[in-house]
């Protein structure tokens, strides 16, 4: 198909991909405990039925946790093929008075973006991968696998366990991850480095119970006054993060205007943003400490009594080049060298996930970049850091070392992404569609340019 061609198959197929995606955001599909799990089968079955309607060889797996799903369709003699990734399962949603419309899962247009969760995180790239493959219909230049987790948002525990048991259906040649943001409206990219995580549960505990906190507070401490100290030791004075042992530098290759950050993050007037060095350093090359939540009485209910024990969930995200395991050792070395009053502390782990950085050159980058910059009618995409974390391209790097990984995605700095009204930019969601089936038309291309004794070859060896 010619480009001009794949544009008007791509919009012809917007409505119902935009239809698709709305169905796909009405299913509640937390994998969570505590949620009700039916809801991700539910998902899992509802997406299983938009690629087989594509035409792929399909089926739901699971190994321990929520169920995933894999479509596949044999590649054409000499062609590459191509994995493309999403998710399926989202954040909760539990205070529902917190969203513009009071239902978070009753996807609602307005002012041109579609609000609801899972809309941007990752509904959204599921249905990208839905819009190629629709638009090529029978002529698909490359072979597919789509690969559609069930529990990304819950910590992908059961992903090494799928990736080995079904490992000879997922194998390509190049790994689209459809699960990143792109730099502005208008501005696409490609996510070039990532940040790791390190989640932990902080406890003290100063006393046996609660005591009556006229007659016993002054010299005895209580759990609150206790945590909050211990907290306030992982920062300097400016906020830098003051843990030994952790990695990270200051550098970035994109400007990230103050003003444009405090904007897009929401920072209220007055506000100081915390740390040193550059907007973008901060973000994405080096670590930040977090307090997630907190576990004490609620202020509406407290007594006039100290608190014995006190539990905070401290979040860290680990800079690239750093490893996680070592970040995690170095936090917990912190919080018990630091602890106030000889205060009982328990720091329990929750999770880890490295840090990601891509090598952005080569064939397989160069069609994505010409694939984006089409679709975004001539606009050249960027190279981006992100401070989150996509902690399974490790797993991924494990098994298929040989592919090429790409990171790309529909969102953009204003969909907020794990918070209420999420968001999705419609005319964003078109072009990396288009921009999306323009890849797989440029692999294809870019793999026949190769020498055809060697792509046989090649194909014959994975045979």
């Amino acid at each position: 198909m010619t480009q001009q061609e794949l544009r008007a198959a791509v919009a012809r197929e917007m409505p119902g991909v935009r239809a698709g995606l709305e169905r796909l955001v009405r299913i509640p599909s937390v994998a969570f405990d505590g949620f009700d799990h039916a809801q991700v089968d539910r998902s899992a079955d509802a997406v299983a039925d938009l690629l087989r309607g594509c035409g792929l060889d399909t089926k739901v797996v699971r190994s321990g946790g929520r169920p995933a799903v894999i479509g596949r369709r044999a590649a054409p003699p000499g062609a590459p093929t191509v994995m493309l990734y999403a998710h399926h399962d989202v954040q909760p949603a539990v205070d529902r008075s917190l969203w513009t419309n009071g239902d978070p899962f009753e996807p609602q247009e307005r002012d041109g973006r579609l609000y609801g969760r899972g809309t941007a995180d990752d509904k959204s790239g599921i249905m990208a991968h839905v819009a190629a493959l629709r638009a090529f219909g029978d002529d698909l230049p490359v072979g597919v696998v789509v690969f559609v987790e069930g529990e990304e948002e819950y910590g992908s525990h059961s992903l090494r366990g799928i990736l080995r048991e079904h490992l000879d259906d997922l194998r390509a040649d190049v790994i689209v991850i459809a699960d990143s943001t792109n730099w502005d409206l208008g501005v696409p990219a490609l996510t070039t480095s990532l940040r790791g995580e390190v989640n932990c549960f902080v406890e003290v505990r100063t006393l046996e119970s609660a005591v009556h906190s006229g007659i016993y507070g002054g010299p005895a401490p209580d759990a609150l006054t206790t945590l909050a100290r211990l907290i306030a030791t992982l920062h300097d004075a400016d906020g830098n993060p003051v843990v030994d042992g952790l990695g990270g530098y200051d550098h970035a290759t994109l400007d990230y205007p103050e003003e444009r950050f405090r904007r897009q993050a929401g920072v209220l007037d007055g506000v100081h943003l915390i740390g040193s060095g550059g907007i973008a350093a901060r973000n994405w090359t080096k670590p930040s400490i977090s307090v997630l939540g907190l576990d004490a009485l609620p202020t509406g209910a407290a007594p006039n009594a100290l608190v014995p024990v006190a539990k905070a969930k401290i979040g860290v995200r680990v800079a690239p080049g750093d490893d996680a395991g070592a970040a995690w050792q170095a936090i917990r070395a912190h919080l018990e060298k630091h602890v106030p009053w000889g205060a009982q502390l328990t720091v329990t782990l929750e999770l880890t996930g490295e840090p990601t950085t891509l090598d952005a050159t080569g064939p397989a980058f160069d069609a994505a970049r010409a694939a984006l910059r089409d679709a975004w009618d001539g606009t050249d995409p960027v190279d981006m850091g992100l401070g989150g974390s996509i902690p399974f391209i490790a797993d991924f790097r494990a098994v298929l070392p040989d592919a090429v990984i790409m990171v790309t995605g529909a969102e953009d700095p204003y969909s907020r992404t794990h918070s209420p009204d999420e968001s999705l930019d419609l005319s964003e969601f078109a072009r990396i569609c288009l921009g999306e089936a323009f890849l797989l038309h440029n692999l294809a291309i870019a793999d026949q340019r190769r020498d055809p004794d060697q792509n046989e070859g090649e194909h014959k060896e994975k045979a």
